[in-house]
């Protein structure tokens, strides 16, 4: 479903990302780990269109996507949850989540949105709800909802659980579950790293910019290194 080929990204002379190369198949939850600024965050960023990349090349559903807008790119089936959520405060839960179905028709939009309030009832209680005044669990489900309104193939999520309380944590986990049985192909970046790697096929350890490590979520959870790394082990 998704190729990355060779990408290389840099923010000024700082070299960010260094000849980075993975794939996604389609069904697939494959998770990115790695440190803070390993360059998990600049990877999906450069894979959604917000960042370009100097080399190699990005594929999505047989299809360049690397010289395509970020806005193309989201018809195309491709959804990204920023890290930090990213809602607008100022809007309302709702208008918030219409704001996530603009490259859909009008019948699509309204199905989409009985869809996320049927997964996120506590989203329906708080439609006309000024965002910036939601706790920060709900300002996640609203960041998720969002961007499952344009009915994506592949739903990229950027640490969705930072800064919630071991409950919502779980229930965010849950939620990621729920949208792979529906169908969604899900690429995580996440560093609860015990918990991505307990729910993904395979996963890529990330270095300075660079793929060092990769296998499924459970040869890397085992891995003695990993473990003294990232699980505490």
């Amino acid at each position: 479903m998704l190729k990355v080929e060779h990408i290389n990204v840099f923010y000024g002379s700082i070299h960010a990302i260094r000849d980075v190369s993975f794939e996604v198949a389609a069904g697939e939850i494959v998770t990115l780990i790695g440190a803070n600024g390993a360059g998990k965050s600049t990877t999906l960023q450069t894979v959604s269109g917000l960042l370009r990349s100097r080399t190699g090349s990005i594929t999505f559903l047989d299809q360049r996507i690397d010289s395509m807008p970020p806005h193309t790119i989201v018809t195309k089936g491709l959804a990204h949850v920023p890290e930090g959520r990213r809602i607008f405060a100022q809007m309302t839960v709702e208008e918030n989540l219409q704001m996530g179905a603009y490259t859909r028709r009008a019948a699509e939009a309204d199905q989409s949105l009985a869809d996320v309030y049927d997964q996120f009832p506590r989203l329906k209680e708080r439609r006309r709800q000024i965002a910036g005044t939601l706790s920060g669990g709900e300002q996640q489900m609203l960041a998720m909802g969002r961007a499952m309104m344009s009915r994506p193939k592949l739903l990229m999520l950027d640490e969705p659980s930072m800064g919630l309380s071991p409950l919502l944590v779980d229930q965010v986990f849950e939620i990621i579950l729920n949208f792979h049985r529906s169908g969604t192909t899900i690429l995580l970046v996440e560093q609860n790293a015990g918990k991505s790697l307990a729910i993904s096929d395979r996963a890529y350890v990330l270095e300075n910019g660079s793929v060092v490590l990769t296998g499924t979520g459970k040869e890397l959870a085992q891995s003695e290194e990993i473990k003294k790394a990232y699980l505490g082990g």
